[in-house]
């Protein structure tokens, strides 16, 4: 994971099923393109698109993403939907964030644990008849990597990946014809993740932001790190058709660090980076986070009394 990485243009990597992955050395926004070319059929379900850099990423609402050239991962991935309900799509999404924060945490883990026994073994090398029996240096473990609802990833309270989700819908020609199926669909799924960049690339945002190498303390292999999250992703995907939602709720509430807290849903949000701050075109309510209910969403009673489910919003703490 933190071998030298090879050229971008050298990465070897599939979509899920072994279906192709397109290399884009710079591009204006992987998610944008997909959309068009599943829509036109130009690729198949399974279709994997990453970039080094984009001219035009962007988060949920428009939101500004920034996409420096050789430092992070965005890539789409075009999900199948076949076999899952259409009132469990918006899910899909939650399993997402709590498999890629799953396996961040792994390797956070793989990495302290490997310093602790660092640690240990040359306190015992240097052991001596006088100073063996005192207490071995005390291993501070850092903050876990967290999720927030409804699926963006932090490191304390600063996030460094985000997932913007939409419904495509998929023509594609049935095998010695050229008669078209009907449209089917397919979930876009884009990804960013701030990997080899420093957070104080991003202190124009005016928001808390950090970087995988600032959270594990090395730079990261991007083309490894990519083919660990889409096979782990993949998997996830075959065990949600098979068992629903419900095992990763109670995973995610093992995860979540805002349960319990204040915070504040936005409803029909359009705030973009320049009127975030304003709120237009919004519906806030602040209030207490309750819970995470096992259909994945959120149990929120607002200031004035009223408990809401909210099934589709953003966030804030």
């Amino acid at each position: 994971m933190f071998s030298q990485e090879r050229a971008f243009t050298d990465w070897q990597l599939t979509g899920f099923g072994s279906a192709p992955a397109f290399l884009f050395e710079t591009i204006e926004s992987t998610h944008k393109l997909m959309k068009a070319m599943a829509a036109s059929g130009e690729i198949a379900p399974g279709t994997l698109f990453v970039a080094d850099s984009q001219s035009n990423g962007h988060g949920r609402h428009e939101r500004t993403w920034d996409s420096p050239a050789g430092k992070n991962l965005y890539f789409n991935i075009l999900i199948p939907l076949e076999g899952i309900p259409a009132n469990r799509f918006a899910q899909i999404t939650q399993v997402a964030a709590l498999t890629f924060a799953e396996t961040f945490n792994n390797i956070h883990s793989a990495i302290q644990d490997s310093a602790q026994f660092a640690n240990v073994n040359a306190v015992d090398k240097c052991a001596t008849p006088t100073n063996a029996n005192r207490a071995k240096p005390e291993i501070v473990t850092a903050p876990k990597i967290t999720v927030k609802w409804p699926n963006d990833i932090l490191f304390g309270k600063s996030k460094f990946c985000g997932i913007l989700a939409e419904i495509v819908y998929t023509r594609t020609h049935q095998s010695g014809t050229t008669s078209e199926n009907a449209p089917r669909p397919a979930l876009n799924m884009g990804v960013g993740i701030n990997v080899n960049s420093d957070p104080e690339d991003y202190a124009h945002l005016n928001r808390a932001v950090t970087t995988l190498k600032a959270i594990f303390g090395h730079t990261i292999n991007r083309e490894k790190l990519l083919q660990q999250l889409i096979g782990n992703l993949e998997r996830a995907i075959g065990q949600f058709k098979a068992f629903g939602i419900r095992p990763w709720v109670a995973a995610w509430k093992r995860m979540d660090q805002f349960i319990g807290t204040r915070g504040t849903i936005v409803v029909n949000n359009r705030c973009t980076d320049q009127n975030r701050e304003t709120g237009e075109g919004a519906i806030k309510k602040s209030g207490t986070i309750i819970d995470m209910q096992d259909d994945g969403s959120l149990l929120f009673k607002c200031d004035d009394g009223t408990i809401e489910t909210v099934i589709s919003a953003d966030l804030e703490i």
